[in-house]
């Protein structure tokens, strides 16, 4: 995986899930929280990261940070994917299918931050097994990073981009 720099990167970041998490001890409960986090530039780099912490704010910035360490970038064509994918992470599956120019965003929960903060505009998304927020993000990112442009592909099978799109 290629590392990409967030300094030299305009990232907007949105909250997808906070837990409350408690640790039972021999004095009692300790209560802590946990963030997941998506940061994007709206122009083919995402990436996520989760933070935990006893407060939501402190949280919450250490799941961006996580997040920033984590980017990685999507092959777009227009304004969508180039090919349909289905990700995969423990019992999350979600397949991501290219959409025509104008249909919108066809996710939801955090499938949606993930493709919106990518700079994806057009796509249908389907979750095929566990609804658990952590899972459903690591398998959209997981679809993401198995697609791959055109030029890619021609240059895999040493053929010409003209002889693979017809």
């Amino acid at each position: 995986m290629v590392y990409i720099d967030p300094s030299n990167l305009d990232l907007e970041d949105r909250v997808v899930a906070i837990n409350r998490v408690t640790k039972v001890v021999k004095g009692g409960r300790r209560l802590r929280f946990s963030a997941l986090v998506v940061v994007g530039d709206k122009n083919g780099h995402v990436g996520f990261g989760t933070g935990k912490a006893a407060e939501v704010p402190e949280a919450i910035r250490k799941a961006i940070e996580s997040a920033k360490k984590n980017l990685i970038e999507v092959p777009t064509v227009g304004t969508t994917i180039p090919h349909a994918s289905v990700g995969r992470f423990n019992g999350g599956h979600v397949l991501l299918k290219p959409a025509l120019s104008g249909s919108g965003v066809s996710a939801g929960g955090p499938v949606r931050a993930i493709v919106e903060l990518a700079g994806i505009a057009d796509i249908t998304s389907k979750s095929l097994g566990s609804s658990t927020p952590i899972n459903m993000v690591r398998a959209t990112v997981d679809g993401l990073t198995q697609l791959k442009r055109v030029e890619e592909v021609a240059a895999l099978r040493g053929k010409s981009v003209d002889e693979i799109t017809g």
